[in-house]
């Protein structure tokens, strides 16, 4: 009985620890499609100024705000929203972005922290404005989490 008893606690910590492996595996995964996302489309698109690969990035249920507070619904919107930018605000922009914090909300939901530099952006009547910097806060979800 008492060997019985080691042996069931030595399989119950192992599968503690392979379900958090298990887990670890998962969040790298997703940590990696979240870098891939955000450098493949969202950065590439804007940095091409090609709206529909940048809102690529987006959920097509997903809102947008800039830093003005001006902002879209849906990823169609999204896209329009931003081909209107790219021909006037941003026509010469360039960005780049680094991810400071991911959190996992559940195991199909992540907040990110995406601390952004933007240079080449002009304003209304074409002046160069300064470097602007800033803080980007996004939701990812898994794709399967919308069904």
């Amino acid at each position: 009985m008492h060997k019985l008893l080691i042996v069931w606690i030595l399989l119950a910590a192992t599968g503690t620890v392979m379900a958090q492996e298990l887990t670890e595996t998962r969040q790298a995964a997703a940590r990696a499609a979240i870098d891939s996302i955000l450098n493949d489309r969202f950065l590439a698109g804007w940095n091409r100024h090609d709206a529909h690969l940048f809102a690529s990035a987006f959920a097509q249920d997903a809102d947008f705000t800039n830093v003005l507070g001006v902002g879209a619904s849906g990823r169609d919107n999204i896209e329009k929203f931003h081909a209107e930018a790219f021909e006037r605000f941003f026509l010469h922009s360039q960005q780049t972005a680094q991810i400071q914090k991911v959190r996992f909300l559940s195991a199909d939901v992540a907040a990110v922290d995406v601390r952004w530099q933007m240079t080449g952006a002009v304003d209304a009547h074409g002046k160069p404005l300064a470097t602007r910097t800033g803080l980007l806060d996004l939701v990812f979800t898994h794709p399967m989490a919308n069904g």
